[in-house]
């Protein structure tokens, strides 16, 4: 029951830093989402040690757990759009996987130079 209560903190947490993310975009008229504005500060957080990555390590490990059931919603909601796959579906598709390769190819390279500068930061 701990354990339940420990991961609901942590993901309201998490939640917390979303709304605040969102209430800057929107104060500041931004056009980046307030989803990403919380990413950012919830890695500002953690780099400053101002939040231990202990105090929300379960509700993150829980949302990447459950991620592919946060996609659901904007499957479903592609078919409102069905007029718009309908003419040009096909380059819509090759524009997705183009756009998916060089997001992993590009996560990818990113930590494994991330790695490699943890490890040469340990061997010093």
């Amino acid at each position: 029951m701990l354990r339940i209560c420990k991961t609901i903190i942590q993901i309201a947490i998490l939640y917390g830093l979303y709304i605040i993310g969102s209430w800057i975009q929107h104060s500041l008229h931004l056009f980046i989402p307030g989803s990403v504005i919380g990413l950012i500060l919830l890695f500002i957080l953690l780099s400053t040690n101002v939040v231990n990555m202990k105090w929300i390590e379960k509700g993150a490990k829980f949302f990447v757990a459950h991620l592919t059931l946060f996609f659901i919603p904007a499957t479903v909601g592609i078919l409102n759009y069905f007029d718009v796959f309908s003419g040009k579906g096909f380059l819509l598709i090759i524009i997705v996987l183009i756009s998916t390769v060089l997001v992993m190819g590009g996560s990818g390279l990113i930590s494994q130079w991330m790695i490699r500068r943890k490890e040469l930061k340990q061997h010093d």
